[in-house]
């Protein structure tokens, strides 16, 4: 696929990155790479590779931010036959080290030193690692097992005549069921297991994405969730290069919102927190705001919502709620349209469940977020929205040859190309994945509605039952309260308990406005959740969002947390899924000492 784009596109744009200050331009400035040259330094480093005695079959790490090396380094190892497999820039050396001791990866290609420091202290513990490649090296390279990307760039250009040969040899030996990579799942319950993905597993959930959203060779994509995890991987990177369009790589996760208005992509992908902490920044610029803009924008939102409201449920606008829309999206809503580059066709989200509330406000604006549904093992395409058929607050209809059916217990079951071939190196594991008719089951549970919409309840092994008997699907809750501008993450607790509990992490920019508007005294941020005012205002604000629950899925009793929830801290995984058993373990006593009185 890539080399067939390369050679049909050739001089025209293929990434877009900031380039570094000695690459002959200013720091922090976006340059173009064509096909073309992209091309060559994909050869040129497999034809390294091989010199470095890369042996098809082998497994390569790939630990490195979003860049083009990234995607270098991918397409290289995948055109020789070897597998790749990503890390987090974020994971710590113990993960790295299961990782790619389970993998028997032979080499390890790394962006930064402090990514080659972590791979150092591990290097003795993986017998299998020969060579470890850094894309920026420090001054003075200290190892022999060490080297820089470019040398291996300008040894692969150098034997390109006898390393030539081997290398179409390899590419064309390579199969459409050949392993592609092992991506290792986050593991909210245990040691992360690797998923063996092929090269078909990602082509057909390219193919069957084309058929359902239109995209060209003119669209291009802002690229900044971690290309370490499958969604980006698949729907930013290889989506991209199968149409043909552009890839503009973030400069960090800090300048992602100045990035959208420099590349103005025509799509991106987001996880549900860039959503979220997008309308905190809006709610928070109003609240900023004079009286008079307030109410403009206040009165301006709920003519919206009439109008969004009406579309959605296919009734007639009527000329004069139209017009009027028309104008408040020219000119209230533009702006919000703008600090997104102002040619965005519309948003994915994936990675977790999107509030249906979020998604209605955004379509109200003028931004369209199309919510989609997969795992790591399914490649990860399931479901998704699309312009002739989306429903906020469901993920979508089944893409083209997958089939989604519900087990008789409510979990999802999945079949198509997309699903994997199975576990590294775990045939038990594979094998419970499995229902007798050769379904995966994904562990969630959902239901398929009239229309075909497929609707998440929650992780199958997430479900609270309570002392009462009550099965409660957490997840639901947790985003009802999520939406709210003031929270920042909520995780509920109950099981075998007689009510919910949960401990809450809050909003402290908004904390710190409600503060400054109410007088509140503080000197440290976390002095506010002690507040009796401030402790009252959110017990207002998450009763009024509870309201039209039943009694026994309402949460009785919370705390607020001083500090968010971290991969660090273990209590997330690096795609920000709570690990509700190390929450559980961790704020045992706080969770007891809601249910002693």
């Amino acid at each position: 696929m890539f080399f067939s784009r390369a050679h049909k596109y050739g001089g025209k744009c293929a990434l877009r990155s900031k380039s570094p200050a000695a690459a002959g331009q200013a720091a922090g400035k976006y340059r173009d790479i064509s096909w073309a040259e992209a091309e060559g330094k994909v050869k040129d480093l497999a034809f390294g590779l091989i010199s470095l005695g890369l042996k098809p079959g082998e497994k390569v790490g790939l630990l490195s931010e979003n860049r083009p090396e990234w995607a270098y380094s991918d397409l290289a190892v995948l055109s020789i036959g070897c597998a790749d497999v990503p890390l987090y820039p974020t994971d710590v050396p113990h993960q790295m080290e299961y990782i790619l001791q389970d993998s028997g990866s032979a080499m390890v290609i790394v962006s930064t030193q402090e990514q080659l420091d972590k791979i150092v202290s591990i290097k003795p513990r993986l017998p299998a690692l020969r060579k470890i490649i850094i894309m920026d090296p420090p001054e003075k390279i200290s190892g022999a097992d060490i080297v820089s990307f470019e040398s291996v760039l300008k040894t692969g250009s150098g034997k390109a005549p006898e390393a030539r040969g081997e290398f179409e040899s390899r590419l064309n030996a390579a199969g459409k069921d050949d392993l592609a990579s092992i991506i290792y799942t986050s593991g909210t319950t245990g040691p992360a297991k690797g998923v063996c993905l092929t090269h078909e597993n990602f082509l057909s959930n390219c193919r069957s994405s084309l058929d359902l959203l239109p995209f060209d060779e003119n669209d291009i994509c802002l690229s900044f969730l971690p290309l370490s995890h499958v969604f980006e991987r698949m729907a930013s990177y290889y989506f991209t290069v199968y149409i043909g369009g552009i890839i503009a790589y973030a400069g960090s996760n800090e300048s992602v919102a100045r990035d959208l208005k420099e590349i103005r992509p025509t799509y991106a992908c987001a996880v549900p927190r860039f959503f979220e902490k997008m309308y905190d920044n809006i709610i928070d610029s109003i609240a900023h705001s004079s009286e008079n803009k307030k109410d403009v924008f206040e009165k301006s939102a709920a003519l919206a919502k009439r109008y969004a409201d009406a579309r959605l449920n296919k009734l007639g606008t009527g000329p004069v709620l139209w017009l009027k829309y028309q104008f408040a999206r020219a000119f209230i809503f533009s702006k919000i349209r703008s600090a997104v580059g102002g040619r965005i066709k519309f948003f994915i989200s994936g990675g977790a469940p999107l509030s249906k509330e979020l998604g209605e406000f955004f379509y109200s604006v003028g931004i369209l977020i199309f919510e989609g549904y997969g795992l790591t093992e399914t490649s990860p395409v399931v479901t998704v929205n699309t312009f002739n058929a989306f429903k906020f607050g469901s993920v979508g209809r089944p893409i083209r040859n997958t089939e989604v059916k519900i087990a008789p217990d409510g979990e999802i079951l999945v079949s198509g190309p997309g699903v994997m071939k199975g576990y590294y190196k775990k045939e038990d594991a594979t094998r419970e994945v499995f229902d007798p008719d050769g379904r995966f089951r994904t562990g969630d549970i959902g239901y398929l509605d009239e229309e075909g919409f497929l609707h998440i309840t929650d992780r199958k092994k997430d479900i609270i039952i309570t002392a009462g008997g009550k099965n409660i699907a957490p997840q639901n809750i947790e985003n009802l309260i999520k939406a709210d501008s003031y929270i920042h993450e909520v995780v509920l607790h109950g099981d075998r308990r007689p009510y919910l509990t949960a401990v809450i992490v809050p909003n402290f920019d908004a904390l710190k406005g409600l503060a400054m508007r109410q007088g509140i005294p503080y000197i440290k941020a976390e002095e506010l959740i002690k507040h009796p005012r401030v402790l009252e205002f959110l017990t207002e604000r998450i009763e009024q969002r509870q309201k039209d629950l039943p009694n026994y899925e309402k949460i009785r009793k919370f705390t607020l947390l001083e500090n968010k929830l971290t991969v660090g801290g273990g209590e997330i995984t690096p795609t920000l899924k709570v690990k509700r058993k190390v929450v559980a373990e961790k704020y045992k006593g706080i969770f007891d000492s809601m249910y002693q009185s």
